[in-house]
């Protein structure tokens, strides 16, 4: 058993990964108030609010490890896209949220828990010529702490093409330099596929189905993108196969997973439920919905997928174990 706080907690996705592997959480912190009341619904907890008021470490309890999925719009392709579009600043230098490292790691100094579990687009890596993971990594060794990072796809845990960086931490001063810390590999399992999560029709109500004009419009953006050489357009996935990445603006039109319907059938879009078993949340929860369509394809296309957290997590429990076992 060990102890750990869920900040920037989204609606859970690190939560659930980390109870699976043994933790207890004592500590949640999340600003969206529509996430908020599905994290309270789901864990029964209302999660505290702006992070940015515990950087002291004031009112966070003691805990073994920090989990953080913290916001990856500026970092990611398609915000820094939008954001360069718009003439506006994307990473360290968004102030609005790519800043928000720094008051983690304040309250990582603060607190200094055992050990650390991260998450972000796998473009923090690459973000600004690579200036920005050396940022973080460089922080995170100033304050003590032995780093490791793996980007995994969730493919393999759920019928979707879904990369993440998971950045784990342990604090040299307890587990030494040689620690036994291994990124989890592969599952040797069947892969998942698109129709295993899926409704069947007769159940799926009409307003998911594309109007013939928004479908229209879809294929035509499709081909001027095309032309240009753009990978921008609508998808009509595969049922046998996997999706493309379920992003936050999945409210809109759906255009990333069109689902096919038949012959000369327009598709649809994802029921959110549909949407909430794409990204392996448990049925029992998904089905506890409590926000609207939009906001629940919101929280979805901003989730962590909690199978491939429990997979990291496990490897981390494992190592906090061992400590525990040579004391």
């Amino acid at each position: 058993m060990f102890t750990f706080i869920d900040l920037f907690a989204g609606i859970g996705g690190l939560r659930l990964g980390l109870e699976a592997a043994g933790g207890e959480c004592v500590f949640s912190c999340e600003i969206d108030r529509y996430a908020q009341k599905t994290y309270q619904h789901w864990f029964g907890e209302q999660p505290a609010s702006d992070v940015t008021h515990y950087t002291s470490g004031e009112g966070v309890p003691d805990h073994d490890l920090m989990a953080a999925g913290f916001p990856c719009q500026p970092f990611s392709i398609a915000g820094v896209s939008k954001k360069n579009s718009l003439g506006r600043a994307h990473g360290f230098h968004d102030k609005a949220q790519g800043t928000l490292f720094f008051h983690l790691a304040n309250i990582i100094e603060a607190k200094r828990p055992s050990a650390l579990l991260l998450e972000n687009v796998k473009n923090l890596r690459s973000h600004n010529k690579g200036d920005t993971w050396k940022t973080i990594s460089d922080r995170l060794n100033e304050l003590g702490y032995l780093v490791f990072d793996k980007t995994i796809d969730a493919a393999n845990y759920v019928p979707q093409h879904r990369e993440r960086i998971f950045i784990v931490g342990f604090r040299r001063d307890v587990f030494g330099d040689n620690i036994p810390f291994r990124c989890p590999e592969s599952p040797e399992c069947k892969r998942p596929k698109l129709s295993d999560v899926l409704e069947k029709e007769s159940k799926v109500p009409e307003k998911y189905i594309l109007t013939e004009h928004l479908w229209n419009y879809l294929q035509q953006y499709a081909i001027k993108h095309q032309q240009k050489g753009n990978g921008f357009g609508c998808s009509v996935a595969d049922r046998k196969g996997i999706t493309r990445t379920l992003s936050a603006r999945y409210y809109k039109d759906g255009s990333e997973i069109l689902i096919p319907r038949g012959e000369g059938k327009i598709p649809r879009r994802l029921m959110p439920l549909e949407a909430g078993r794409l990204m392996g949340f448990p049925e029992e929860l998904i089905r506890k919905q409590v926000v609207s369509d939009t906001q629940a394809y919101r929280q979805f296309g901003n989730a962590v997928v909690p199978k491939v957290a429990e997979a990291v997590a496990m490897q981390i429990a494992e190592v906090l174990a061992s400590r525990k076992r040579r004391r």
